[in-house]
């Protein structure tokens, strides 16, 4: 490996580094703005500049500067230190003195690095220019007289997001950076741009002088608004849930977070459920604890064990789950299911319903067969890994279903099942030449009726076109649903004989029904002694005849488990609101006055117990390694019939109760369906 200098000190680098990255791996700090590991090299600021010998006896910027055999890197020189300040102060000629009321301070590079770096007085007398501010959504708030032109943001929407809205216009003093014709970023990962903005200039429009970032206590937890499991940060004042961050996870989210992980925060304190209510007489009534309990354990009592059912929602952590199943296995009901959408998976070996090549190893795939999903609004940063793959080129990709904008470009074979039934020729030869070829296959093929057939002839094809092979398994099923692995894998299915989710909604199929957080299933066909446990007043709630208050994701500790089989926990971040208890505690209330008390009274008990009858929960943070099994014999074969494979998820903004109770989410959602611009603030 070549060796430089850095300040004296040899460091060996790898061939292609800069020299911004040579100096940080000797352990100096380099001053930057513009520059973004995971960005295009601009070198717009020059924050970052270095004295470098061999070379002109000036200093340069360091991020754009390829580092060299044998070179001697200052960082700390008389030369460097006053050319960064009179960067800085350059910088510093427009920036306004609005650091008071800018909800950047406290923890904005411009401040931080003016402090380290700069100097103490300008020799700039001028006015500062103004800028007008833009409009871009109901995400990012401007304030573009503090834009220093770094491009960031027009880097990240362009690069990754794959959304070129944001742009500059003009040179000079005149320079801004706007997006085109007054439109709104057309984005679902348009938050990150707040996170990469170094000075202020764009903000959180949802949380806008809501906090100030010194009076907020951090936990780090898990996000549950899709499957991927991304790592968030959640800040709290008191009891309210603040705001969410993106934690850094290479192997899942990277450093980015899709807007609904994000902004769906302000949904955790509306139409919430604080207390038990008893339906009588067509009318819903405040109740106690014990009051709701009886009026539960009274029928399920009567209902004999073929006529009780359990749905699983999708947000709900592993631990109720089991409790829950515990429980109604007890009282001898074989009529148990998680999946809301009726998607034909949870039969067979662990790996049928995983993605199995893991979030991070797809981007090895060289051809990738994307059926039934539209992955950018069903898991938007598995999107971004995606079009990453694409950018790098030495990938092709065919979709069977919708013909959606993915941000990259794709081969449409067709819109459903009799495409699957005859694949193209051509979508038989990219995937047989493949050296690493995947399926990634969705809810939206597996639903239905016909999903057992159409997962079979996938399987079938998997194994036609060497999809699971020594070292690789590219046999993908992206879950749009946080709790459904971790229900398939304690067995949250009906047993032999029991009825799935759209038999135990048929009118007169059971006596009692009970909802565990199950919203997207519409229960009033159902004339059944309806029970809902949740925490939000949704569906679910709507048509209950018993209501009883559970914890929202940041209300409890649980463990979920992702798309790829990745077990990760969440962390409390506030306590349940009002009367409202932890899902597994009800249930385990419930359980006594059932006669069937469950064996464990904590948490801890719980999770012993869990992981004893499951071993894989124990693997926390553990990514399966790819193993095979035979696809050929999934599901059921049988006529594929004529369907057209549609996203599960008809509007990603709106998938789930918290998020229809988000403002913010409303907000989204009405421009993702009339796309005009939104009157600017």
């Amino acid at each position: 490996m070549p060796i430089a200098k850095v300040n004296g000190v040899e460091v060996e680098f790898e061939p292609g580094m800069t020299v911004l990255q040579v100096a940080e791996r000797a352990g100096q700090e380099i001053p930057r703005f513009c520059y973004h590991e995971r960005l295009s090299i601009a070198g717009n600021c020059r924050m970052c500049l270095v004295e470098v010998k061999p070379g002109p006896p000036k200093p340069q910027a360091s991020c754009a500067l390829p580092a060299a055999e044998g070179q001697e890197i200052f960082t700390d020189t008389p030369m460097v230190k006053k050319a960064r300040e009179g960067v800085m102060e350059f910088l510093l000629i427009n920036h306004p003195l609005d650091c008071p009321i800018c909800d950047q301070g406290g923890e904005c590079d411009l401040q931080d690095q003016s402090m380290a770096y700069g100097r103490d007085g300008s020799r700039y007398a001028e006015n500062k220019r103004a800028v007008e501010e833009k409009n871009m959504g109901p995400t990012i708030k401007t304030f573009m007289t503090r834009c220093i032109q770094c491009t960031r943001c027009v880097r990240f929407i362009t690069e990754v997001a794959g959304v070129p809205d944001i742009g500059m216009i003009s040179r000079g003093e005149d320079a801004e950076i706007t997006t085109y014709l007054e439109k709104s970023v057309g984005s679902e990962l348009s938050g990150n741009v707040n996170d990469l903005c170094p000075v202020g200039a764009l903000t959180h429009r949802p949380w806008q002088y809501h906090y100030r970032p010194w009076e907020l206590k951090k936990t780090e937890t898990i996000d549950v608004m899709d499957a991927l499991g991304s790592n968030i940060r959640a800040d709290f004042r008191g009891s309210e849930v603040m705001r969410v961050l993106p934690r850094v996870n290479e192997g899942i989210n990277e450093e980015w977070l899709s807007d609904k992980s994000r902004y769906v925060v302000d949904g955790l304190t509306a139409r919430r459920l604080d207390r038990p209510w008893i339906r009588e007489n067509g009318k819903l009534r405040a109740a106690s604890w014990n009051e709701a309990l009886d009026a539960v354990a009274a029928k399920l009592k009567a209902a004999p064990a073929d006529r009780i059912g359990v749905i699983a929602g999708d947000l709900q952590d592993a631990e109720s789950m089991k409790a829950t199943l515990d429980l109604f296995r007890a009282l001898g009901s074989k009529n148990t299911d998680c999946r809301q959408d009726g998607a034909a998976l949870g039969y067979g070996p662990r790996e049928s319903w995983l993605f199995n090549s893991g979030l991070e190893g797809i981007e090895k795939a060289d051809a990738i067969l994307i059926v039934g999903v539209n992955p950018r609004i069903e898991a938007p940063l598995l999107n971004a890994r995606l079009r990453k793959s694409w950018i790098k080129g030495g990938v092709e990709i065919g979709v069977i279903g919708e013909q959606a904008d993915l941000t990259f470009d794709y081969a449409y074979l067709g819109a459903g099942s009799k495409t699957l039934a005859k694949l193209p020729k051509s979508a038989m030869d990219f995937l047989t030449k493949a050296e690493r070829p995947a399926i990634i296959v969705g809810s939206g093929a597996l639903n239905g009726e016909g999903g057992a057939a159409v997962l079979n002839a996938l399987g079938a094809l998997a194994k036609k076109v060497g999809v699971i092979g020594e070292g690789w398994n590219g046999f993908n099923v992206l879950h749009h649903a946080a709790a459904r692995v971790g229900g398939l894998d304690m067995g949250f299915v009906p047993v032999e004989g029991g009825l799935t989710v759209s038999d135990m909604l048929k009118p007169g199929a059971l006596d009692v029904l009970f909802l565990l957080g199950a919203d997207e299933v519409d229960p009033t066909g159902s004339n059944a002694f309806r029970v809902y446990l949740g925490s939000h007043g949704d569906r679910g709630a709507h048509g209950a005849d018993v209501i009883l208050p559970g914890a929202a994701y940041t209300e409890k500790s649980g463990l979920y488990v992702n798309t790829e089989g990745r077990v990760q926990m969440a962390e409390r971040v506030v306590f349940p609101k009002g009367e409202a208890k932890e899902d597994w505690a009800i249930i385990r209330a419930l359980s006594a006055r059932v006669d069937q008390t469950l064996p464990y009274d904590t948490l801890d008990q719980l999770r012993a117990r869990l992981m004893a009858d499951h071993p894989t929960f124990g693997r926390i943070d553990y990514l399966p390694a790819p193993a095979a099994f035979d696809p050929s014999k999934l599901g059921v074969k049988g006529d594929l019939g004529d369907r057209v494979f549609a996203s599960a998820i008809t509007d990603p903004y709106l998938s789930n109760p918290i998020a229809r109770a988000s403002a913010t989410m409303a907000e989204l959602s009405a421009l993702r369906i009339a796309p005009v611009a939104m009157a600017a603030e």
